[in-house]
């Protein structure tokens, strides 16, 4: 659940200076030097990054797995050898929270700034306003799956997405601030839903010997395919369809998920 909470910290930390820096520089100083800034920045993250991973241990499973025997030699071919609908399934189960989450950030900022007019200051304070809900979700999401399953939290988190895709068009195509952060914060409740219990979910898909390379691959992999070109495709959506056709994209993407989550029932031990 906390190495989650990461998502909204980073993201209100990175859009935060953003805002900050719409504020304090000029559009000229922001463009030809300000918008640097973040990144440079972001080399200090990746030292911690790497002083954190390499501070970490291996589980007890991994452990007493390499006691029986050496780990393989190709993880890869063994992965999608004998674990080809866990790796297949973990993949679509993910594309709903990452197709949530450009859709609430990338894309809205988008279109709230072009197409509804507002400045991306206004329009980040209102996205900076609605992440909290975000971290709100994860946290409920994963007391939710330690209570019961995080499966079962994820395919119910993909119904109320199905449904949440529904309201993005009125809601967003109001124009009303009030409503479109209203929207934001709903959607990233849900993002929150189906991100939460991930961390949980998708090592237990695999057993140790694959573990992580099996739950990389997934989340990745689902991440390219739900996130990578959603903001492209809502936006050419949007312009030729509406925002409702963004909101059955949204719902269309959780369906997506939560058909995969039905699939997969085998779980693991991972200690």
């Amino acid at each position: 659940m906390f190495p989650q909470l990461g998502a909204p910290v980073g993201f209100l930390a990175a859009n935060g200076l953003f805002l900050i820096l719409g504020v304090v520089l000029t559009p000229e100083q922001f463009e030809t030097f300000g918008w640097r800034i973040p990144f440079l920045l972001s080399v200090v993250l990746v030292g911690v990054g790497l002083w954190v991973r390499l501070k970490l241990t291996e589980t007890p499973a991994f452990s007493a797995a390499v006691k029986e025997a050496p780990p393989p030699a190709v993880p890869f071919a063994e992965l999608f050898r004998r674990h080809t609908l866990a790796t297949l399934g973990g993949t679509f189960a993910v594309v709903a929270c990452f197709a949530i989450f450009y859709i609430t950030t990338a894309f809205a900022l988008g279109y709230g700034t072009s197409t509804l007019g507002y400045s991306r200051e206004t329009f980040l304070g209102v996205q900076l306003g609605a992440i909290g809900f975000m971290a709100a979700g994860i946290v409920a999401a994963g007391y939710w799956a330690d209570a019961t399953s995080p499966r079962r939290v994820l395919m119910i988190g993909c119904v109320l997405t199905v449904l949440t895709g529904l309201l993005l068009g009125p809601m967003m195509g109001s124009g009303s601030l009030l409503l479109i952060w209203a929207f934001l914060s709903l959607g990233l409740v849900m993002m929150g839903l189906v991100y939460g219990p991930l961390g949980a979910f998708l090592p237990s898909l695999f057993p140790a010997r694959v573990r992580y390379t099996g739950a990389s691959i997934a989340f990745n992999v689902g991440g390219i395919i739900g996130g990578g070109l959603t903001p492209i495709a809502a936006q050419w959506l949007a312009e030729r369809g509406g925002l409702g056709l963004v909101g059955l994209y949204l719902s269309a993407a959780a369906l997506i998920s939560f058909l995969a989550l039905m699939a997969l029932r085998r779980t693991y031990d991972t200690a």
